[in-house]
């Protein structure tokens, strides 16, 4: 369980309050307008109205008692830079700022943010991967250049075990679940036999990932 502090609860404050909540972490949320966070409370452990822009509102919070502080605000950058300068220099441990393009990014992690998040990009990317190949059912960008891709299996790999084809020395990714039917079996044994049917899970870098995508019929 974490302690997380949500300044701004737009569309991003909302989803991540509800989520971070579902998944048992203690929620703090602040936004200038109380009527944006009455849907929240039954989620949030505190909910705060006021402008986190003024240190003294960021001094009242404890900013320094959180794992978390995300600051989601994105209709006013100049604000949202400000509260990430602020949240540092209060004695934040872990900042998450919100961008929407990379300029502001470059401007956020200058100013004390530890990490910046592009939620409308990243939806749109992981779109265009997921509805722009018929050979690839699901996506999720990671760090680093990694990603992790729910496709089918090659034609050479069916009828064979995951033994017997080594994809992690032969094809540098490896497979981390096969799902059938919409069940999945995570970490499967060597032994797996694979089905044209499969659904495999599988995590790599990207131009290790696109040879095998360019090989499936």
């Amino acid at each position: 369980m974490k302690s997380v502090l949500i300044i701004g609860t737009g569309r991003l404050g909302h989803h991540l309050c509800m989520n971070m909540a579902h998944m048992g972490n203690e929620i703090m949320i602040v936004d200038k307008n109380e009527e944006n966070m009455q849907d929240l409370l039954s989620y949030a452990m505190m909910a705060k109205v006021g402008d986190c822009t003024k240190e003294e509102v960021l001094k009242s919070l404890g900013v320094g008692n959180f794992d978390i502080c995300f600051v989601c605000i994105g209709s006013d950058f100049q604000n949202s830079l400000e509260i990430t300068s602020l949240l540092k220099e209060l004695g934040a441990t872990y900042v998450v700022s919100k961008a929407t393009r990379d300029i502001q990014a470059k401007f956020l992690l200058r100013n004390g943010a530890d990490e910046v998040i592009y939620p409308e990009r990243d939806a749109a990317e992981r779109c265009a991967v997921k509805y722009g190949s018929n050979k690839v059912f699901d996506y999720i960008e990671m760090a680093e250049g990694y990603s992790i891709l729910e496709i089918p299996p090659m034609h050479g790999w069916v009828g064979k075990s995951i033994g017997q084809l080594a994809v992690r020395s032969r094809y540098h990714v490896s497979i981390l679940g096969i799902k059938v039917d919409g069940h999945l079996q995570f970490l499967p044994h060597p032994d797996r036999v694979l089905d044209k049917k499969d659904h495999l899970m599988i995590v790599g870098m990207k131009k290790d990932i696109d040879r095998i995508l360019a090989n499936i019929e």
